[in-house]
């Protein structure tokens, strides 16, 4: 996985009053469990060292004692039950107004993020990065282009599948600035566990700007070498897979490239987005990531430097 400080992966570090529902249930789970627990085990040492009543003498308080048990376990299970009932009721609840609608697309592997808006020309598609504002409700939805995978990003909220041709919503909140690793939690085939994300949760006028960005076209540099690179790249493959919005690159089947520059990882997070990195997934993606649905890439060693240039300058 990735070499990358300064992000959190942690379902006992809540971020959102939907992940503290889930970890205060789970704390008290933890403690009926951990008293339950002693007890078995003190009840079992007693019976161990006890004298062993006459064969002729019933012994009632055993009996008692059994019955007396029986019910106790069935009162913590039922309160469980109701506490499981009141957390799934909590997260189900909404109440909040204007949130971020952000539909979330499952693709082996990798992800394709859309925040949509009641204007078309206001909404955003980007690649397995999300950024949220902090503070405020976010919709997601969850659904598949192929199997069945599932959305968990552990510090925000609990799971959810995303199933192909049906769509899943459940609703989270950032209530503290921070990067947030989320990760494909059903397996989905080989490459099931190089399916990341990474949700960047940043105070409301950072994410507006961000929004404004996202929704430009390509704006690369003018340099010589960068308008090389561009050239190279519309003549390549790539356009029949990828978009890079203000150029003739209009394919669908890959992620977005149109401001690949500015994401911290490349393929899914599988690795950190570098030079270096970017140069390895063009020229042979299958030793990186095998299985995935990109092909390696026969570019000419004078036209990989051009290349590289353009698409570091897509930010």
């Amino acid at each position: 996985m990735i070499a990358l400080a300064g992000f959190t992966q942690s379902a006992v570090n809540p971020a959102g009053p939907q992940s503290a529902h889930i970890y205060h249930l789970w704390h008290l789970y933890l403690w009926i469990c951990v008293a339950v627990w002693v007890l078995v085990i003190a009840f079992l040492i007693a019976g161990l060292t006890r004298r062993r009543p006459q064969p002729q003498t019933p012994d009632t308080k055993l009996r008692r004692s059994v019955i007396t048990a029986t019910a106790i376990t069935i009162g913590i299970l039922f309160f469980m039950l109701v506490a499981s009932i009141q957390t799934g009721n909590a997260l189900a609840t909404r109440s909040f107004t204007k949130p971020v609608s952000i539909e979330i697309t499952g693709h082996q592997w990798w992800w394709e993020v859309h925040y949509q808006f009641s204007q078309p020309d206001q909404e955003v598609v980007t690649a397995n990065e999300i950024h949220i504002p902090v503070g405020r409700a976010v919709i997601l939805k969850a659904t598949s282009q192929d199997v069945i995978h599932s959305v968990w990003i552990p510090n925000l909220d609990g799971k959810i599948d995303a199933i192909p041709e049906h769509v899943n919503t459940i609703w989270l909140r950032a209530d503290k600035p921070g990067i947030y690793r989320g990760q494909c939690a059903e397996f989905c085939g080989m490459q099931h566990a190089h399916m990341a994300m990474l949700v960047f949760a940043e105070p409301e006028p950072k994410f507006e700007r961000w929004l404004a960005d996202q929704r430009s076209g390509a704006r690369s540099s003018a340099g010589a070498v960068v308008m090389r690179g561009r050239q190279i790249f519309e003549n390549a493959p790539c356009v029949l897979c990828h978009t890079i919005r203000g150029t003739g690159a209009a394919g669908t089947t890959g992620p977005d490239l149109t401001h690949l520059a500015s994401r911290t990882t490349l393929a899914a997070g599988t690795m950190p987005n570098t030079p270096g990195n970017l140069a390895g997934w063009i020229t042979d993606s299958q030793r990186i990531k095998p299985g995935n649905n990109m092909p390696p890439i026969n570019v000419p060693s004078e036209d990989l430097q051009p290349l590289l240039s353009f698409l570091e300058s897509l930010r």
